[in-house]
């Protein structure tokens, strides 16, 4: 991603309201997963489209076309600090309703759902 200092307010959500957010099944969730193919392989939550920072050249681009900027968009990552900076950066697109999975997949696993692998 870029350098680029960002000043706008985050909002968080937690993952027992990420929990039920899924359980409720809201087709309108837009849900984002920043994390590594390879992190992705050891633990993940279904629905979550992986679009790892590492490959931002890859994507960015079509980031507009993908996801509907005015959808709430809940973006994961292993602890919540990447996903923070994507949450962040998809302000800077024009995203109007973005929130960070505080915690991030470890929390989720440790706090709703043990059988999602930690590493």
């Amino acid at each position: 991603m870029t350098g680029k200092s960002f000043d706008q307010p985050m909002l968080q959500i937690s993952v027992q309201e990420l929990a039920q957010r899924l359980a409720d099944g809201d087709p309108t969730l837009q849900l984002i997963d920043v994390r590594e193919p390879q992190e992705v392989a050891i633990a993940k939550i279904e629905g979550f489209v992986n679009l790892p920072l590492s490959e931002y050249e890859q994507w960015n681009g079509q980031i507009t076309s993908r996801f509907d900027a005015d959808a709430e968009t809940l973006v994961l990552c292993h602890h919540g600090v990447r996903s923070a900076q994507m949450c962040q950066w998809l302000t800077t697109q024009g995203f109007t309703n973005v929130k960070n999975i505080t915690g991030g997949i470890a929390a989720y696993s440790t706090l709703i759902d043990p059988s999602v692998p930690q590493y």
